[in-house]
This record gives structure tokens, sequence and C-alpha cells, in this order.
């Protein structure tokens, strides 16, 4: 495709597929191209490097976390919805966490949600830098259920180029399994019925978000 027909949109939307499929150590300009069927020269004509390709799309996938309305559904409803519209975005594109800690990334995308979070924690009573901490508070705790998820679908790419990445990730398991059953709290989560994957009970994230709005509902009283 030539230069004059691509878009910075287009551009964008391959990106996150192709991040979303091979994460970030899969983006290269030339994966892109074939992927656009564009030369690697009309993709830098239009963003100019990979850093800007990246950040152009961690800013785009904001736009999915839903923006609600704290006078309309009340402070704590829409605080939980926009937690859980971040951990929906973040698990569903797993390379923004390993941008977080490798590139700079602002826009427009995060700062519209970053203004919104805080004008739902201003909604609920909590003014200045205590809007600020109640905000960092339940966002660091969402970026830290999601690294799970983001480790999990690295290493599934990882062992997939080595080799069949089912039967290494059976191994890896059982060697996980077979440390863990040395330990008398461990063994008993393994071999329950609930914990046979070795995964936090279904219910976990939830559990923890609505703990932490308990907590800033009592700072509030």
């Amino acid at each position: 495709m030539p230069r004059d027909t691509l878009t910075r949109e287009q551009i964008v939307a391959a990106a996150i597929e192709l991040l979303d499929a091979e994460g970030l150590e899969g983006l290269n300009m030339r994966a892109l191209g074939r992927r656009l069927d564009a030369a690697a020269t009309a993709v830098y004509w239009h963003l100019g490097s990979k850093d800007d390709i990246i950040a152009g799309a961690a800013d785009q996938v904001w736009d999915e976390i839903p923006l609600p309305d704290p006078d309309a559904d009340g402070w704590r409803v829409a605080a939980a919805m926009m937690a859980r519209g971040l951990y929906a975005m973040v698990t569903r594109h797993p390379w923004l966490m390993q941008a977080f800690g490798s590139y700079v990334l602002s826009g427009p995308g995060k700062a519209r949600h970053d203004d919104h979070i805080l004008a739902v924690y201003e909604a609920a009573g909590f003014t200045g830098e205590q809007a600020d901490q109640a905000a960092a508070a339940v966002f660091t705790y969402v970026l830290g259920n999601a690294l799970g998820p983001a480790a999990a679908a690295s290493l599934t790419r990882k062992l997939s180029r080595s080799g069949d990445a089912r039967e290494l990730m059976r191994e890896r398991t059982a060697r996980s399994r077979e440390l863990a059953s040395q330990f008398p709290r461990l063994r008993s989560r393994i071999d329950s019925a609930v914990m046979a994957d070795g995964a936090a009970p279904a219910d976990s994230f939830e559990f923890g978000l609505q703990a932490l709005l308990d907590g800033l509902a009592q700072r509030l009283a």
C-alpha cells in the first residue's frame, strides 16, 4: 500500500493487532508493513519510529475504558466500573504491561482517563492530594492483578517459539506443583478442586476491589 493511502489510524490499529498477537518483541516495521501490505518506509513516514508506534497504540487502547458519570451512578459504582474496565483492557492487551516499564507513555487517551478518575474520587469527597492517592491506590491494585495474565501471555509466546507450548507449560506447571507440595498450606490448595490449576479463586479481583473501596469509603466516613 503506498504511503499516501495509509493513515495513522490504520497503522495504529494494525500495530495493536500485532502487539496483541506477538507482544512487544514481535513488533517491528517489517512485520507491521506486511500486515498493512505496505512498505516499512511508508509506516516510518507516518509515525517516525517504533517508539512512536508503541506510544500511539498504547494511548489508543485507553479509549476502551468506560467513563461513567459519578453524579448519575454514584462515585463507588463509577470507580468500580473504571477499575474493571482498566483490568479488562490491560488483560486484553498484555503488552501494555511490558510497555509501562520500557517506554514513556502519555497521550490524550490516557490523560482523558486519568482526569476522569480524579473527577470520580473528587465526587466522593476526596480533595487535592487525597483524590490522587485514592486513584493511585486503585490503579496500582488493578495493575498488580494484571501482572499474572500478562506474564502468562508472554511466557506462552516464548514457549511457542521453542517447541510445543502446551507440553512445556505442563512440564513447568508440574514442577511448580511439586515444589508447592512441600509446604502444607500450598499443598492443601493444590489438592483442592477450587485451586487445582494453581490459580487464585475466580472472584479474587472483585473481592480485593470491594475491600479497597470499603477502605476508601471508611476514610470518607
